[in-house]
């Protein structure tokens, strides 16, 4: 079922269509109208020619401009163009840098076990998260673990974020322009999104957060098409719902998503539309804890793990603190996030407060409503006193705030070059008024390059991972049996050592495993005796003070090689006995 305007013109030349929709003018007093017409008919253009209808009759038009995508070449060639560049710009050493986390291991850990059908995790899967996002990891690692498995490492298949990064960016473009947005103002948001400092470390990490985010950014374009065909509206509820699937957190963003739809779908089908979008939605979203259920783990039980113990766990975490108190941990989050890029963080931020303020007067503030207020809710949960904030956060929000950033430059530019501006306007305040933009602009310019060039250059020419690949190679040669030695390492090395021959789950033990799966613990009688090397990291001996058999392991070690230096740098120690002899 499609549901259509009263008139439609199409340009296939330039790939464009005029939509008029009838604007809502009561008719005369007395008199009841139900018709429409298409500019250009009737005996004269604009006006009513059937039924003799007066002048004080006719109904004010609104001319929206949609962009057919495919079939506009200046759109095609600018896309492609900032896509290159953006592609160049994250991929260009992305094994590199930033640091390979423990996260990012994890997340591709399991991602392994699928490929080898050993479950849904490298351990026993407890429901710390939905499993679809590291499921899309295996799709994506696939054929590269395939033809060289050693190559199943962290640093090697970051590559296969840049897919996701180029899908994502495009989606944004596409979705700027579904969104009213000039072309400049979407090839604005798009460069903004993928060139920004922020968004080139981030967008290069092995992360759930930026999947769901292309799921997220999918799902609004669905839910802005043009055609507004009923499915669009379903399957925007089935991208919404599998971006959830993928990352939980993205359950916050879904009501931004219903009022795109709802500002973009047509008056007769639009109950229907989000109906359907929140019905598809909530089936695929449930199939979730319908899985829990079949395996008997959705409630707690004895011996068994659960999802309402996942959720409990996640719902519980300590709080990280209130993000502007300086000696908080979501302080020192923020403080990061602004390290890399505050043009981008604040400057949306500024951009979504501008439009939903203006969003009763301006075209272009009711065309972003939903990112917008996507945009709120995401600072709004931030803002949280006591809630944990995590430092990848800030993904879900990369994407609105560049097309906040990109909308709130169309308003303004709109404004300064159009408001007040008749056909008469001489042409010396013509000229004040481009004087104006150009100088705003290059003063923009002149204050960001500098910055995205240094947070850039770093992220295109540091190497922050060579203690970690000297680590590795050091416990891949210098351990004289890797098959019957136990290590405890972080995620990021796991599937390092794997390859290696060290063997998975028990040789090579995630080190939360060794206090927290009693599937390894019940391995370790001995304890910290039970363990030959550990891997010492910055992640390792931070989380050690919460691990006793961790910190007595490394209580109980010396340092046999070190790689790097200061509190980046790795230690490979070797367990000793109590006396502090070699076992």
């Amino acid at each position: 079922m499609t549901s259509t305007l009263p008139a439609e013109a199409t340009e296939a030349a330039t790939g464009r269509t005029t939509e008029t929709v009838p604007a809502k003018i009561p008719p005369a007093p007395g008199r009841t109208t139900g018709r429409t017409t298409t500019p250009g008919t009737g005996p004269a253009a604009g006006h009513f020619g059937t039924g003799g209808q007066r002048p004080h009759d006719k109904r004010r038009l609104l001319i929206r401009p949609v962009v057919r995508f495919r079939t506009s070449r200046a759109d095609l060639f600018l896309c492609a163009a900032l896509l290159l560049v953006i592609m160049a710009v994250q991929g260009w050493n992305i094994q590199h840098y930033p640091t390979l986390s423990d996260d990012e291991g994890t997340y591709l850990a399991q991602a392994w076990a699928v490929q080898q059908g050993e479950g849904l995790a490298h351990y026993t899967y407890w429901y710390d998260h939905p499993p679809l996002g590291w499921i899309q990891i295996a799709a994506l690692t696939w054929l590269p673990s395939l033809i060289a498995p050693e190559s199943m490492t962290v640093g090697a298949m970051r590559f296969a974020m840049l897919l996701v990064s180029a899908a994502s960016a495009v989606l944004l473009y596409v979705l700027a322009r579904r969104l009213w947005l000039p072309r400049w103002a979407a090839g604005l948001a798009m460069g903004l999104f993928g060139l920004s400092p922020l968004s080139v470390v981030l967008q290069r990490e092995i992360f759930l957060d930026n999947i769901a985010v292309m799921w997220m950014l999918l799902a609004f374009c669905l839910a802005a098409s043009p055609n507004r065909h009923l499915w669009h509206h379903f399957a925007a509820g089935i991208a919404a719902a599998v971006g959830v699937l993928t990352k939980e957190t993205m359950l916050i963003v879904l009501p931004a998503v219903l009022v795109t739809m709802w500002r973009n779908g047509h008056p007769d089908t639009r109950k229907f539309a989000v109906t359907g979008a929140i019905t598809a939605c909530a089936v695929i979203g449930l199939s979730y804890p319908l899985f829990a259920l079949l395996k008997g783990e959705l409630l707690p039980g004895d011996g068994h793990v659960s999802l309402w113990d996942g959720v409990t766990y996640q719902m519980s975490r300590p709080g990280s603190g209130f993000v502007l108190d300086p000696g908080s941990g979501s302080h020192d989050v923020l403080r990061s996030w602004l390290y890399y890029d505050r043009i981008l963080l604040l400057g949306g931020m500024a951009g979504a407060l501008l439009l939903l303020l203006t969003v009763r007067w301006s075209v272009t503030a009711r065309a972003l409503a939903g990112p917008a207020l996507a945009v709120a809710i995401l600072t709004a949960v931030a803002m949280r006193p006591s809630g944990y904030l995590p430092a990848m956060y800030v993904i879900q929000g990369l994407p609105f705030l560049a097309l906040m950033l990109a909308g709130g430059a169309a308003s303004f530019s709109h404004a300064l070059l159009r408001r007040g501006r008749g056909p008469d306007e001489p042409r010396g305040l013509t000229a004040v008024r481009w004087t104006a933009v150009v100088a705003l602009v290059a003063a923009s310019a002149a204050y960001v390059a500098p910055r995205w060039y240094d947070g850039n250059r770093t992220a295109l020419t540091a190497d922050a991972n060579a203690p970690y690949r000297a680590a590795a190679s050091w416990m891949a040669t210098e351990v004289p049996d890797p098959a019957g030695t136990r290590v405890l390492v972080d995620d990021a090395m796991w599937l390092d050592l794997v390859h290696a021959g060290y063997r998975p789950g028990l040789g090579a033990i995630w080190f939360y495993k060794a206090d927290l799966d009693p599937a390894v613990t019940k391995t370790m009688p001995g304890g910290w005796r039970d363990i030959d090397y550990v891997v010492a990291s910055p992640t390792v001996r931070r989380d050690a003070r919460d691990l006793p058999r961790v910190r007595d392991a490394l209580n109980h070690s010396e340092a046999v090689a070190v790689f790097g230096d200061g509190e980046d740098r790795i230690e490979i120690r070797r367990i000793t006995d109590v006396e502090g002899g070699e076992r």
